[in-house]
């Protein structure tokens, strides 16, 4: 925390963290590119900001991802049954080409599919991304060569979304842009980006989070509402923002994020519920009637037992103990000596979802990942985090080898396959855990440490608490760390030129 002698210096003009001063993996790791940054280093005086060195970084990352899927583009996607999962390359997207009726001109919602999907069963804008995509690819020559083009151009459209999540990260906590690194090199981003469409998701929701930290609550929430327009998880984050709102007082600037969420929303969902009802109800009545599914405790408990539980009884025990997750993390902000960061709170109420959920894709770590850089920047528990979804990236590509490779058996068994579930909610949980904890020991959580309150927060950050619940209603209301000098939190950063640029 700031010394008593440098506070009033330093609370109107905060320099950067630096992590390689401030994080002893982030220092290790420097040594690859010279050591830790020197005392005396010259800091905003080049071309090379920090939003664009990691910009550069991700889409670095990224093309490596794009080379990883390399076995598959020519070869495993179009002949054997498992040699895309033997080489760990698989992708929706070439598949749905055909299996989606983009191959010959169907109009998503609207027309009718052959087989036993009757629409597409993905969210509206979604569905235009995907249409988009279609209208950019050549149609001609054969079905597989058509197929590749149309991986390709989502890719280079995806590969747009991650330059926009990454910014946004870089943007959100101004005077933590190395952070954005964290991002950039998380290695299971970079594998599950080009499996489905969920970045477009992810970086609207990125976005929002941006434009809630500059205090601009409408534009937060039309970005959400257009994020929960192209996949259903972003709404969640409107949960703890009204809880956080309570706590803080701040029900005009919710109310607007709320009428934004829910005005863009209406706007790309109302033509295709009007004139396409059957096609546009199709991505819930998918996902109700889905059965258990890759990736969740669920599917080893049904594996497991001689009777496995039946689809409606799992919908409904998924759906009371992820409120009962939303209740916890209600308390648990309402209670804290210390205003939780809005992102702490995102990261852990989207968590408690993918942890209760039927089904846990393996892109759907995509969701969490720009969560988690802002709620706890810290590489060890963030690669820890990713050495597990790394393990389960792998481990469901060879369980579907194992059963889809006939007598050969190539691949992990269904046991192997469980104990890689196992890893991926217990490196899930582990994060979880560190996150509760900065919030109830504030002096652990390293946002906070360098001497901001909740940089992620907008109107949130600095604001005093209005409404409290237990012991948090008798301590002092500020929003500034309970031990050591009173710090003016609620001031706002001043930010070079050089880093307003891109």
């Amino acid at each position: 925390m700031p010394s008593a002698e440098s506070t009033q210096a330093s609370a109107h003009e905060p320099g950067p963290v630096l992590p390689t001063r401030e994080d002893e993996v982030a220092a290790a790791g420097s040594e690859l590119i010279g050591g830790p940054i020197g005392r005396r280093a010259l800091l905003g005086r080049s071309w090379w900001t920090p939003v664009r060195v990691v910009a550069l970084v991700a889409i670095g990352m990224f093309a490596l991802g794009l080379v990883q899927k390399a076995p598959c583009y020519h070869s495993a996607w179009f002949f054997g049954a498992s040699s895309q999962y033997t080489k760990a390359c698989y992708s929706d997207i070439p598949h749905l080409y055909q299996g989606r009726g983009f191959a010959d001109g169907l109009v998503p919602y609207f027309d009718k599919l052959p087989g036993d999907m009757p629409y597409l069963e993905y969210p509206v804008l979604t569905g235009v991304f995907m249409e988009v995509a279609s209208w950019l690819t050549p149609h001609s020559g054969t079905l597989q060569h058509q197929e590749q083009w149309y991986w390709m151009v989502n890719a280079g459209m995806l590969m747009v979304c991650a330059a926009v999540i990454t910014v946004c990260v870089v943007r959100t906590h101004a005077r933590r842009p190395w952070d954005g690194l964290l991002l950039a090199l998380a290695p299971a981003f970079a594998l599950t980006a080009t499996i489905n469409w969920d970045l477009l998701a992810v970086a609207l929701t990125a976005a929002a989070m941006l434009m809630w930290s500059r205090g601009r609550s409408v534009a937060f929430g039309v970005l959400l509402g257009l994020a929960t327009a192209a996949k259903l998880y972003p709404v969640l984050l409107l949960g703890p923002l009204l809880v956080l709102c309570w706590r803080a007082g701040r029900w005009r600037e919710f109310g607007r994020a709320l009428g934004g969420a829910a005005v863009a929303w209406l706007v790309v969902n109302l033509p295709v519920m009007a004139f396409a009802g059957d096609g546009w109800w199709q991505f819930y009545r998918f996902s109700h009637d889905r059965g258990v599914d890759f990736g969740s405790f669920w599917l080893v408990i049904a594996q497991e037992s001689s009777n496995p539980p039946s689809t409606d009884f799992v919908n409904t025990m998924a759906t009371l103990l992820v409120v009962v997750c939303f209740l916890g993390i209600a308390a648990l902000t309402l209670t804290a000596r210390r205003r939780p960061r809005f992102a702490q709170l995102a990261f852990l109420i989207v968590a408690a979802f993918i942890l209760t959920n039927k089904v846990y894709s393996p892109q759907y770590v995509l969701w969490l990942v720009p969560l988690a850089v802002l709620a706890r920047p810290k590489w060890r528990d963030f690669l820890i985090w990713q050495a597990c979804e790394v393990a389960y990236f792998l481990g469901i590509w060879m369980y579907l080898a194992y059963t889809t490779s006939g007598d050969a058996h190539k691949g992990l068994p269904t046991e192997g396959y469980h104990w890689a579930i196992i890893v991926h909610l217990a490196g899930t949980l582990y994060l979880c855990a560190v996150v509760v904890r900065d919030i109830l020991m504030p002096e652990r959580d390293v946002v906070r440490g360098a001497g901001d309150d909740d940089p992620s927060g907008g109107v949130l950050d600095g604001a005093e608490d209005v409404f409290v619940l237990g012991t948090s209603a008798r301590a002092p209301r500020h929003a500034g760390p309970y031990a050591g000098t009173r710090a003016e939190w609620a001031a706002e950063p001043a930010v070079s030129p050089e880093d307003r640029s891109l």
